[in-house]
């Protein structure tokens, strides 16, 4: 399990991240919704531990990292257990496409991470395309392979970050499809997204943040009526 307690996030004076507590469940999948800038993406640095939080506990699957930690004490981060897509991407623009995807795997030198690859560039319709660098690539060819990257490596916990929002309709059904294996496989999904509708088609339950702090966390069939006026505020507009 992927546990955050009590989780803070501060930048300088500003608490981007007020004592928030999330449950991930192997299997399952949650979606983080909320306004813009309330704090989602901060949430999913802090559980990979390449952002960790100021204060607070993440556990993951028994091993505990307790914030604040002794000076310059900074445990590796728990990769490829934890996989994260950003909403950035983050290919390295000096490799192809190609490369971008086999160079994580050949980190981790496991046969079926290559053939999951094989089997994803296939699906996500990039063989054509993977000769180029990143910036000869759209960017929904680009966050195609970040998709591609992060699926192969099999991760226990994938968390994604906005990752639908260069891919069209049929890209989505691909990538909902992704998810749904991941999940019969036993992998835990966290999945920051504005699409309510892809939330529903993903996750078992959401959390609603606002200004760092968690509104509402529910089924996700709960959003149909939330219990907070916040909640039912912002689903209204959505």
């Amino acid at each position: 399990m992927l546990v955050g307690k009590k989780v803070e996030k501060v930048f300088d004076k500003f608490k981007a991240l007020d004592e928030i507590d999330i449950e991930i469940q192997p299997g399952t999948a949650m979606a983080l919704i909320g306004p813009s800038g309330a704090g989602k993406s901060t949430l999913i640095r802090a559980l990979s531990l390449i952002d960790p939080p100021t204060r607070g506990e993440i556990d993951i699957d028994g091993v505990i990292y307790r914030y604040p930690s002794i000076k310059g004490d900074r445990p590796p981060i728990p990769w490829p257990r934890i996989t994260v897509v950003f909403q950035q991407l983050f290919l390295w623009p000096h490799l192809t496409l190609r490369e971008n995807i086999e160079l994580p795997i050949s980190q981790i030198g496991i046969q079926d991470c290559w053939d999951r690859a094989k089997e994803l560039i296939e699906l996500f319709e990039l063989k054509d395309y993977l000769s180029r660098l990143p910036y000869q690539a759209s960017i929904g060819q680009r966050q195609r392979v970040a998709i591609v990257r992060a699926l192969a490596l099999r991760p226990k916990y994938l968390l994604l970050d906005e990752v639908t929002s260069a891919l069209d309709v049929e890209q989505v059904s691909r990538l909902v499809e992704c998810i749904n294996r991941l999940r019969n496989e036993g992998s835990g999904v966290v999945i920051v997204t504005h699409l309510l509708g892809f939330a529903r088609l993903v996750a078992d339950y959401f959390m609603f943040i606002d200004r760092g702090q968690c509104v509402e966390k529910a089924r996700i069939t709960t959003l149909d009526n939330p219990v907070q006026e916040r909640v039912r505020e912002f689903v209204s507009f959505v």
